[in-house]
């Protein structure tokens, strides 16, 4: 229903819209992000939280310094002990704490001094209860926008759709949405919280999962091509790889083989950490596609990231007669129209490239077989429009930022999922070391030797320049520095986002050939760089990185069999800085980061956005309820099973198709 119902002012629907509000129904399903709970609370030791109804006995006392202020008054309780109150930035109150005025006082109390958060100009019986703190903007204040939810919830009542059918109520003794959206927002006691809270989460999962289950059912009914191919022929090419797959490969590859050999399309999503070899396997599956006569295409993030995967398939395949393209942006027009051609006429086989893979003048001459690397960076219409390159075109997504099996399954509920957690035979974790420091002193000696032994180092800093507002290290004054101290004895690179892709593409050849010793880049080396003489990485400000994305640009060393070093400079005092980079220290093991990176910064950054016409979790977190996903994921394929066998939900059903049918932006 339109938000104009609430009729109020046009700058509180402005305000409102900046909150992401446009409806009724938005606005009751802007939770609170906690309550307050209000109820006499006396200290029994000092600094601990005290909420008192007293009187005020003593004249106000305002400090000012600046626009900060200091507010001191004395109050006596009902019991006749008498309080010091020091409140800060709240001299506005001043006129209402009159000599004798009943308040109540929210803070600290230590030896009769109460640090107060909060005053409120009213006795302890008038305030008392669970109130809900909502995150509002500059403007509206938390009594208004209460008075907006308990209007709207007014005007939707009987008209508010609940996607849990009543055989799921009773199963799990759910309360109905109505009374669970009131108790959100007006709970009475804290069990009215936990039974809403046990409603809304179940509800959102099962819609997320029922929504996951018809897209994968829908596919499932979709013919694809059946890929006929000489086995023999497949498996030659695999014994004839100059190391052996680990057990998850094998696992992978073949899982991903009877895809192509099915007559259903694939739509699978591999995952595994970095270093695990899943390009190998991606080759591997490129060549059972061009054994069955389709060409494949390889979509990678960044130029970079692709020119290393046509690099290595080149190595893979160079005793076998299969024309290999890459294809990027900063190819001339006349290089575009060639490669253009050959693809059309079927002369190219595998076709590696950025964004420019999926342009309007690309004709692909009979695609079969589309991957993407690191899925999370591209967007739907991105991975939609080269798939319809194609007809019928198998499709395989491939991310190195790792999650559990059970939570992929999930998560990604409309794909099959692969995981690779095996490391190659021969891989040493690389030492990892936390310098509580923003100068490369502590380590200098060790850089030293190690270049004089030949080897090379990413240097790898947060900004590409100086910044007067983020006090972080740049790449082009560490590189100026770098140069500077190192001049007669090694070549220093500079590699970042805002060089043009031929300059790039120059600095990363010279670094891959050992004419740059150090390249001091930003995160441009994130992913899918591979040089495997470099095993020294320094890392300044790593505080300002994720764990993931730490765990990313220490995959960039140690991708041989020599001893590599991974050295996380930072000069933070932040606990919770200091935490995650000793945490990197000892752990080495991608699928356990991912998951404590998820836990600290949510799923949204971590995982990447989802497609339109997904359900999104407003209310439900994919970690702490874990197990309602679970449950609702059951229940999910219950109730689909039920409605193909004609035995009732189809309300519910078509509900959800209609929601997909509205936003049809999953790749299909």
């Amino acid at each position: 229903m339109e938000l104009q119902l609430l009729k109020t002012t046009e700058k509180r629907y402005q305000l409102l819209n900046q909150m992401n509000i446009f409806s009724l129904e938005d606005i009751v399903q802007y939770y609170p992000y906690r309550y307050d709970i209000i109820e006499e609370a006396y200290p029994s030791i000092n600094d601990e939280r005290i909420i008192i109804e007293a009187v005020v006995i003593s004249p106000v006392k305002i400090f000012f310094r600046g626009r900060m202020s200091r507010m001191t008054f004395e109050v006596e309780d009902q019991y006749h002990q008498k309080y010091q109150v020091i409140i800060f930035n709240r001299h506005f109150l001043r006129q209402y704490l009159k000599l004798n005025t009943i308040i109540t006082i929210i803070g600290k109390c230590q030896n009769h001094k109460i640090t107060a958060s909060d005053i409120k100009i009213k006795s302890i019986n008038e305030i008392k209860g669970i109130h809900p703190v909502y995150s509002i903007k500059d403007g509206l204040t938390q009594k208004s926008f209460q008075q907006y939810v308990k209007k709207s919830l007014s005007l939707l009542n009987g008209k508010i759709e609940s996607y849990v059918p009543e055989e799921m109520m009773i199963k799990h003794q759910l309360i109905h949405k109505n009374v669970a959206l009131w108790n959100i927002h007006f709970p009475e006691s804290q069990n009215d919280i936990k039974q809403s809270l046990k409603f809304l989460k179940y509800e959102e999962f099962l819609k997320f999962q029922l929504t996951m289950q018809l897209i994968k059912q829908k596919r499932s009914h979709e013919l694809g091509i059946r890929k006929e191919f000489e086995i023999e022929k497949l498996q030659s090419f695999i014994l004839n790889l100059p190391f052996q797959l680990t057990k998850d490969q094998q696992v992978a590859v073949k899982e991903i083989v009877e895809d192509l050999r099915n007559p259903q399309m694939m739509y699978r999503f591999l995952q595994g950490d970095v270093g695990s070899g899943k390009t190998v396997v991606s080759a591997i599956a490129l060549y059972a596609n061009f054994l069955a006569g389709y060409q494949g295409a390889l979509m990678a993030p960044t130029e970079i990231l692709a020119r290393q995967h046509y690099q290595t398939l080149i190595s893979f395949f160079k005793t076998i007669d299969i024309k290999i393209v890459l294809l990027t942006g900063s190819l001339s027009l006349k290089e575009k129209e060639i490669i253009y051609q050959d693809i059309q006429e079927g002369n190219v086989d595998i076709i590696v490239g950025t964004h420019a893979l999926f342009q309007k003048k690309v004709q692909y001459h009979q695609l079969g077989f589309v991957i993407t690397d690191e899925q999370h960076r591209f967007g739907v219409e991105q991975r939609k429009a080269i798939k319809n390159k194609g007809s019928q075109v198998d499709f395989l997504i491939m991310s190195a930022t790792p999650i559990p099996r059970t939570l992929a399954i999930s998560m990604y509920g409309d794909m099959e999922v692969s995981t690779i957690k095996t490391m190659p035979n021969g891989r040493l974790p690389v030492q990892t070391k936390f310098i509580q420091s923003s100068s490369m002193k502590p380590i200098l000696t060790h850089l030293k030797e190690y270049l004089a032994s030949g080897g090379q180092c990413y240097v790898i800093c947060p900004l590409v320049e100086d910044s007067e507002v983020l006090e972080a290290r740049s790449a082009s004054q560490i590189a100026e520095a770098m140069q500077n101290y190192f001049r007669d004895n090694y070549q220093v690179g500079l590699l970042h986002g805002q060089m043009k892709d031929q300059e790039k593409d120059e600095i990363m050849n010279q670094f891959q050939q050992n004419d740059i010793q150090i390249l001091v880049s930003t995160t441009v080396v994130e992913v899918g760089v591979d040089v495997k003489n470099a095993n020294m990485m320094v890392i300044y400000n790593a505080e300002r990185f994720g764990m993931s994305q730490l765990h990313q640009l220490r995959g960039r060393v140690g991708r041989g069999n020599q001893q590599a070093y991974c050295y996380m400079m930072s000069s933070s005092t932040s606990k919770d800085a200091v935490e995650r980079l000793k945490y990197m220290e000892k752990s080495h093991d991608g699928f356990e980061i991912s998951m404590y990176d998820l836990q600290l910064r949510g799923p949204g950054e971590v995982l990447g956005n989802r497609q339109s016409g997904v359900p999104t979790f407003l209310i439900a977190d994919i970690l702490k309820d874990f197990p309602v996903l679970q449950i609702a994921r059951d229940d999910a394929i219950y109730l689909i099973d039920k409605y193909k066998k004609g035995i009732g939900y189809q309300e519910l059903i078509q509900k959800i198709e209609k929601n997909l049918s509205v936003n049809n932006e999953y790749i299909d």
